[in-house]
């Protein structure tokens, strides 16, 4: 009982450190590009996109972490790392498509299909995979971290859809309107959290 407390305290403060101290958009800047694109477009949901990333997330986190054992004993294994986890993150994108495929009935699944790439090739996704495993997580730290940094990513996803109609003011320069001012409130959001965790944590 005391080792399932134990291991469930490290997966929720890994979870709470992805999603606050160690945000995969403010504090690496980690599928920005992705974020602005989705915050503007209208026939993705937030809701479902953030869904797949997280769902995403946990599955990859024990794949990598198996595929990472493998390669810990070769003397290649930095070079490795980042072919072996797209290696790990197509499998599970596969794996999430052909469910999906096989369940027709499940409501929206035409949009989840359509979303599952999205979600998956992500460098939010990747740079995740790639901290945890060069940190040396174990694999409860991983999947916590996993499901943090999927949650953080729809937060801010969040924090940047409730100020679209505010970053739309005419009070803003017209250069800076649109993508400019899109990109300097994220700025301004991760130097907030940066105030309140600052350089301490360093993963």
């Amino acid at each position: 009982m005391k080792e399932v407390v134990s291991s469930s305290a490290v997966f929720f403060s890994y979870a709470l450190l992805a999603i606050f101290a160690q945000n995969a958009v403010f504090t690496r800047a980690l599928g920005v590009s992705r974020m602005v694109q989705l915050v503007g477009d209208d026939r993705t949901s937030s809701a479902l996109f953030g869904m797949m990333l997280c769902i995403t997330q946990v599955l990859v986190a024990p794949v990598a972490f198996i595929a990472g054992g493998f390669i810990a004993p070769l003397d290649n294994r930095a070079q490795l790392r980042p072919l072996v986890y797209i290696a790990s993150i197509a499998v599970v994108c596969l794996a999430e498509h052909l469910v999906l495929w096989l369940l027709r009935s499940l409501p929206r699944r035409a949009q989840l299909l359509r979303i599952v790439p999205l979600a998956a090739l992500n460098s939010g996704v990747l740079g995740t995979v790639l901290v945890e495993r060069t940190q040396s997580f174990t694999l409860g730290q991983s999947l916590g971290f996993g499901l943090g940094s999927g949650i953080g990513y729809v937060l801010a996803v969040l924090l940047v859809t409730e100020a679209r109609h505010r970053l739309r003011s005419k009070a803003i320069p017209k250069a800076f309107r649109g993508l400019p001012i899109t990109l300097v409130y994220i700025g301004v959001l991760a130097l907030a959290i940066y105030g309140f965790t600052g350089h301490s944590v360093i993963l």
